[in-house]
């Protein structure tokens, strides 16, 4: 994949177009084994307290699920799921998670363009939300789509590692930085995970093995 830019594109703000083109490009099956990271023991990170409190955890699992818990105490997200889990093993990225899009709050639009950022941000790839509502005319595409935008965002998080983990990974509140510190921590300690590879498909966890299927 080749990116002339500084940035990915965001096309409409969730993974759904690159799935596509993923699946359109196709693929092809290599002669070695798929590689994977396994969590050997429960790796934590909490900060703040009382209603700052933002936690992540890695723990060991055969298979790769992740569970994931907001809370903003705004009108138009309470009104959603709060609390969602992805299993590899029994679910469908692409139906479940893969179109779920970012999200952000009209009062800080100013704030952050004035900083550069979010400059190609809209309502074609953003769920805009003001003080009591998402401003969006389509709607949602989940009842539940913060916090499944919140599952995807973990799961390119923790895909930074370069394998595909084998682990249950659970935050409450938390994001981009935590999730990256979280898996510095893992990584930082040799103790603490292995690399794997199945030489059988039969041997490997559901959901994992084949491609095609997971995307």
């Amino acid at each position: 994949i080749d990116i002339t830019g500084e940035e990915v594109p965001v096309l409409d703000g969730s993974a759904a177009r690159f799935v596509f083109l993923l699946q359109r490009a196709g693929i092809v099956l290599q002669d070695a084994p798929k590689r994977f990271i396994r969590v050997l023991k429960t790796v934590e990170l909490r900060e703040g307290e009382g209603a700052q409190l933002k936690w992540a955890r890695l723990a060991p699992h055969e298979g790769y699920k992740l569970s994931f818990e907001i809370e903003f105490n705004h009108p138009a997200l309470d009104a959603t799921g709060q609390h969602y889990t992805f299993d590899f093993d029994a679910g469908q990225y692409k139906r479940d998670i893969a179109r779920a899009r970012t999200f952000g709050f009209s009062k800080d639009v100013d704030t952050m363009r004035a900083r550069g950022l979010g400059l190609g941000g809209s309502m074609d790839n953003v769920i805009v939300i003001d003080d009591n509502r998402v401003l969006n005319a389509e709607g949602l595409r989940y009842d539940d789509e913060f916090v499944k935008h919140k599952i995807l965002d973990a799961i390119g998080d923790m895909r930074v590692a370069g394998r595909t983990l084998l682990a249950a990974y659970t935050a409450f509140k938390g994001g981009h930085a935590l999730n990256n510190r979280l898996l510095r921590k893992l990584l930082a300690d040799p103790t603490a995970w292995e690399e794997v590879t199945f030489e059988r498909e039969a041997d490997a966890p559901r959901g994992l093995a084949e491609l095609a299927p997971a995307w």
